[in-house]
């Protein structure tokens, strides 16, 4: 009798994984499956978790993850790709949405069996994000209606009801603009360079040609041409000089020709003395001293000397509102109050708890008994039943609330995508509003990065040779959704931005961490909180594809051990279905979104408790002694 297997998910999981590498054409590919977001990172493969049920969704779903995947790996070359890539941020999310269905269009045409996989992957996306619920083409992402666009003419399939809500939603514009354009395109798709010039002709049609950067293959021409002006330049002028220098000491005399060296000489060290006397006695070195070296370069990481970054020229530090402007994030911030509806009465309350607790330990409070002061009438009644009792007074005191300022962190990559982001948007802003009403200043703060798999700096890193272990290699962006300074109600539609396609990218959280910290400690305020709130580890697949795969994860530990131990921060953090524990103290973990605003509440509440054993209590630490 055969032993029955212990998880009837194995052998799907094993057969998946191998037609998958035969489909991406590479035998060293590694295929896992996990709950963290799907992608590639090097040679290795995450796809969705399948479950002991393999309910026919998530079978359907990792098949055509896997699909899309290894047909991207099969099709897809990453300098060509990289070669014609614009610089804008729209024009690049479009030229990236069109690439992804080239290549799957390619699949369909060369194993159609993959098309069916890929549009049932397509459906489960568009309905986690609420495709087919929109209505207004503000609210569909330009570049994800013109990939859906692309796979549809170049496959003739039908597409999910959602992904065809919003395809159809821009497809008449898209169509006015590029018709011309578009007609070629089952003529482009087998020749990526010819794909990319394509796609960057429909970028320019749609009204993005000011993003799009230089065009490469001008470049090509106008370098070619420089090379050949330079080598006449060197050969013409120095053979010219050189016959004219011949021509003019042959006509000279001896005489004349030594007279003439005499004067130059003469002339040449006269201007030596002179630049000798400008530049004072600052030139001259003492006797036996060698030069003053020059000062070491600043480590990228305070927490981590070792830690690289291949170049920081296209990180940035940006404020919200300068990632859109007010029309729109007042637009982004209306679909996030609409989303959040439900939510709003269940956060307030939690709000107001919040409030009272604070407000409780700011007012003023009483110390009874006294022999002078103001009469306490709570205590007449003792002289009322018994008038030998001498009368009670009591005296009003402040008690000591140090003066505070909390920065929520908010990782913004894009596993935070749908809910979960949207219902930490709305956590911080009630926060922020809250705290702010009982004089504490709050400061929120985003990270993610401009570009999927590594942006302009993976560019730079492919053109310079491909150094060996680089260190980061992606574009950071740090986003001050509101500063400490900043009224809430001032700042209030910028928390919206979070809504924006496209925005949410990839997560480096030991920089960003760092940076939160050092904008913390320059502050006035006696006491500083930081709460990060994120949903796992740091996860960057252009980084980890070239750099030892626990290279973020350390410096993240790096940089919370540097934190904990200078104590100018308390630090904390709340992982939203992942456990964070692992990498922070005082963490603590939720597996609902809807649980976050209670935590959030907490864990703020905690720290402000004066009993110390309720603080241990509500953080998940050792009860205090």
């Amino acid at each position: 009798m055969s032993k029955p297997l212990d998880n009837p998910a194995e052998p799907f999981k094993k057969a998946l994984g191998e037609a998958t590498k035969v489909m991406a054409n590479d035998p060293e590919l590694t295929v896992s499956y996990s709950v963290d977001p799907s992608g590639v990172s090097g040679d290795a493969m995450r796809l969705p978790q399948v479950s002991r049920r393999m309910t026919r969704d998530e079978v359907m779903l990792a098949r055509g993850t896997a699909d899309a995947l290894a047909l991207h790996r099969r099709y897809h070359n990453a300098s060509t790709h990289a070669r014609f890539a614009p610089q804008g941020d729209l024009a690049r999310e479009l030229y990236e949405a069109m690439e992804t269905a080239r290549c799957e269009a390619m699949g369909a045409r060369d194993m159609p069996g993959t098309a069916g996989n890929i549009d049932h992957k397509i459906g489960h996306e568009a309905a986690r994000r609420g495709y087919d619920q929109i209505r207004d083409r503000k609210d569909a992402s330009l570049a994800t209606a013109a990939g859906y666009l692309i796979r549809h003419l170049a496959t003739g399939r039908d597409l999910p009801e959602g992904a065809r809500n919003v395809m159809d939603l821009w497809r008449g514009f898209i169509e006015d603009q590029a018709s011309g354009t578009l007609a070629n395109l089952q003529d482009r798709l087998a020749d990526q360079s010819e794909f990319a010039k394509f796609a960057r002709q429909i970028i320019s049609d749609l009204g993005y040609g000011d993003q799009l950067g230089e065009d490469p293959d001008q470049l090509d021409e106008d370098q070619e041409e420089g090379d050949q002006d330079g080598a006449e330049e060197d050969q013409d002028p120095d053979s010219a000089g050189q016959d004219d220098q011949d021509e003019q000491e042959a006509d000279a005399s001896p005489e004349q020709s030594q007279e003439d060296t005499q004067d130059s000489s003469q002339a040449q060290v006269t201007m030596d003395d002179m630049a000798d006397e400008d530049l004072g006695d600052e030139t001259e070195m003492p006797e036996g001293e060698a030069p003053l070296e020059p000062p070491a370069p600043q480590p990228i990481s305070e927490a981590d000397p070792d830690y690289t970054v291949y170049v920081t020229e296209f990180d940035e530090e940006i404020a919200a509102e300068e990632l859109a402007d007010a029309a729109e994030l007042d637009r982004l911030r209306a679909y996030l109050d609409q989303q959040l509806e439900p939510l709003k009465g269940a956060v307030s309350r939690l709000a107001n708890k919040l409030q009272r607790r604070l407000q409780a330990q700011q007012n003023r409070s009483w110390e009874f008994d006294r022999e002078e002061g103001i009469l306490d009438a709570g205590r007449l009644a003792r002289v009322v039943a018994n008038p030998t009792t001498p009368l009670s007074f009591k005296v009003e005191k402040d008690t000591e609330f140090r003066d505070t300022v909390v920065t929520l962190l908010l990782d913004n990559s894009g596993s935070m995508r749908g809910r979960p982001i949207s219902i930490a948007a709305i956590c911080a802003d009630v926060l922020a509003r809250t705290l702010e009403r009982c004089n504490v200043k709050v400061e929120i703060l985003g990270f993610t990065t401009r570009a999927w798999k590594g942006g302009q700096s993976r560019e730079t890193w492919l053109n310079a040779g491909r150094e060996q272990q680089p260190g980061r290699l992606n574009d950071l962006r740090h986003i001050i959704y509101k500063s400490a300074d900043a009224p809430w109600r001032r700042t209030r539609p910028n928390l919206g931005l979070m809504m924006k396609e496209g925005l949410l990218k990839e997560n480096i959280d030991g920089e960003a961490l760092e940076w939160a910290h050092r904008r913390m400690i320059y502050r006035p305020e006696a006491r500083k909180i930081l709460m990060v709130i994120s949903d796992g580890a740091p996860v960057d697949d252009s980084t980890l594809s070239v750099n030892p795969a626990n290279f973020l994860e350390k410096h993240l530990r790096d940089v919370i051990a540097m934190v904990e131990r200078r104590k100018q921060v308390e630090l904390l953090a709340i992982g939203i279905g992942h456990d964070v524990t692992r990498y922070y103290e005082r963490a603590v973990t939720i597996t609902d979104v809807e649980q976050l605003a209670g935590a959030m509440t907490e864990q703020l509440a905690s720290l402000f408790d004066a009993d110390p054993r309720a603080r241990a209590r509500v953080m998940g630490l050792k009860r205090a002694s």
